[in-house]
């Protein structure tokens, strides 16, 4: 299986990004990914959170 050039906690940054109001096409662009790709993404992680390492 082809490995993913993302990891979990840079997926769910990136679907935040788009959550926050940023169009979709301009964060797979930025991002180098096809809204196929983004789709699947939002699919699979989506309501996930990143969780943030204790201070």
């Amino acid at each position: 299986m082809k490995r993913s050039r993302f990891t979990a906690e840079q997926i769910i940054v990136i679907l935040r990004e788009q959550e926050a109001g940023i169009k979709t096409t301009y964060v797979c662009r930025q991002y180098g990914l096809s809204e196929a790709t983004f789709r699947k993404y939002n699919a699979k992680f989506c309501g996930m959170d990143v969780l943030m390492p204790a201070s």
